[in-house]
């Protein structure tokens, strides 16, 4: 699984013209899915996302994690972000999960955020999304899950 979190001081999905989901203070992660990933990638992925300290303290450090600062995340699935623009002028997405496989690790990421405490909000999977935020910082992050990483070497 490949995820991009952004910090966020709020973010919303816009699906034709009707907000889907909607976050104050938190993480919008767009979420890719690869066709190896596993629970194990879900499981992991939500535990980080959860628990990484990058959201500051009262002396102005990133020692704070989502949970502690009682904010939210907004998932938001992006396919894209297994992309592959190495050859040629237009990207390939062959490296992408299918969308059922995808949808469903996708929907277990979400499960597995709220079953570790954390308010979660989405986007709609599939649909064409307008996703507005304000970043915060900025500060932004790319995770790969250790299956993803090992198959990067």
């Amino acid at each position: 699984m490949r995820a991009v979190l952004q910090r966020v001081r709020r973010a919303k999905v816009v699906v034709t013209e009707s907000t889907v989901g909607e976050i104050a203070h938190g993480w919008l992660v767009l979420l890719g899915v690869g066709p190896n990933d596993t629970q194990k990638a879900v499981d992991w992925l939500a535990e980080k996302v959860a628990n990484l300290r990058a959201f500051d303290d009262a002396n102005g450090k990133m020692n704070l994690s989502v949970q502690d600062v009682n904010g939210s995340v907004l998932v938001v699935s992006q396919f894209t972000l297994y992309g592959d623009c190495a050859k040629g002028r237009r990207p390939s997405f062959i490296g992408a999960a299918q969308p059922t496989v995808a949808e469903t690790l996708y929907e277990a990421f979400v499960t597995a955020l709220k079953l570790l405490g954390v308010p979660v909000a989405t986007g709609r999977f599939g649909a064409d999304m307008q996703v507005e935020l304000v970043n915060d910082g900025p500060v932004t992050f790319v995770l790969d899950s250790p299956a993803q990483m090992e198959a990067q070497s």
